[in-house]
């Protein structure tokens, strides 16, 4: 047991916060591998995939899985399985993308209203609220139809959905860290507004902007997904699992295969994704771990 605490002790920090975060959360960090199987499996679809995804087989047209196509084939004899491998990465590369541009934008407008108040602060909540009486799923629909079909256009349009999260959650924390003494002192001294924001409240945003983007990433998933199956997010013939339903319901019966595959693996995609998220949101708690808190956010471990 002494000897096994002295390699603990050995070990890099991060690696024992890590190990620490699977005994206290396992369902977390069960959540957590196969989210990073899912990011493996899309970053190395070329090599995974059984055949092309784009390629069709009228030979083998609506066929039930088999030893030769295990998720069956589409209406065109496409493979299933391999579309479901590329679809992972239209999903994931929108879904990363729209949770990190929109969360990041949404945070810097929070710290920047919270921080400096007044008429800014006043008109920029009523903007967020403006924002925030919209549906996710209806907004994301509208901003996509206007700007056009496309990845840059879903990304921009799911993105439009986060800020608002960002904004407010960010700002309140802002409005809480401005009135601390510190921060009191580098006003005192002379700080530039700017460097009083970027130095010493932003950084105390860090915790919490880790929490939403983590949380956030099964939402966009899910977002994205709809936006396919309503025919506007991105067109085909690039395989998404929004599209991959839409286009099995183009037969009069949908074939079981070609709804249960692409569904079980925007299921299995969130559901990692927010328990992870869970995970983070726990760990991140000053309350329940600020040895971690303190490590992402700069400081040293007590």
């Amino acid at each position: 047991m002494r000897a096994a605490a002295r390699r603990g002790a050995g070990a890099p920090p991060v690696a024992r916060e890590l190990a620490a975060f699977t005994r206290r959360n396992p369902l977390a960090a069960a959540g957590g591998l196969v989210g990073f199987l899912i990011v493996v499996m899309a970053l190395t679809a070329p090599l995974i995939a059984p055949s092309d995804p784009l390629k069709a087989d009228f030979r083998r047209m609506a066929k039930p899985p088999d030893a030769h196509s295990f998720f069956g084939t589409d209406q065109v004899g496409r493979d299933t399985l391999s579309r479901v491998i590329y679809g992972s990465r239209s999903s994931l590369v929108v879904a990363f993308a729209s949770v990190l541009l929109g969360t990041t934008v949404g945070s810097l407008w929070g710290v920047a209203s919270g921080y400096l108040g007044g008429r800014f602060d006043l008109v920029s909540q009523r903007i967020t609220e403006v924002l925030q009486s919209f549906p996710d799923l209806i907004l994301a629909m509208a901003i996509s139809m206007a700007i056009g079909t496309g990845m840059p256009a879903v990304i921009i349009a799911i993105a439009v959905t986060r800020i608002p999260f960002g904004n407010r959650v960010i700002r309140s924390v802002a409005l809480t860290v401005r009135e601390l003494s510190y921060v009191e002192a580098a006003r005192a001294a002379g700080s530039s507004e700017p460097r009083v924001m970027f130095h010493h409240v932003l950084p105390q945003c860090v915790a919490p902007y880790l929490v939403l983007a983590t949380a956030h990433l099964g939402v966009a998933i899910i977002i994205e997904a709809a936006l396919g199956f309503l025919g506007v997010g991105i067109p085909p013939p690039t395989p998404t699992w929004g599209n991959m339903l839409a286009d099995s319901l183009t037969s009069l019966v949908p074939r079981w295969w070609l709804v249960f595959f692409p569904g079980l693996a925007i299921t299995v995609t969130v559901l990692a994704f927010n328990l992870f998220g869970d995970g983070v949101r726990d760990t991140l708690d000053p309350r329940l771990a600020p040895a971690f808190l303190r490590m992402l956010t700069g400081g040293r471990r007590a």
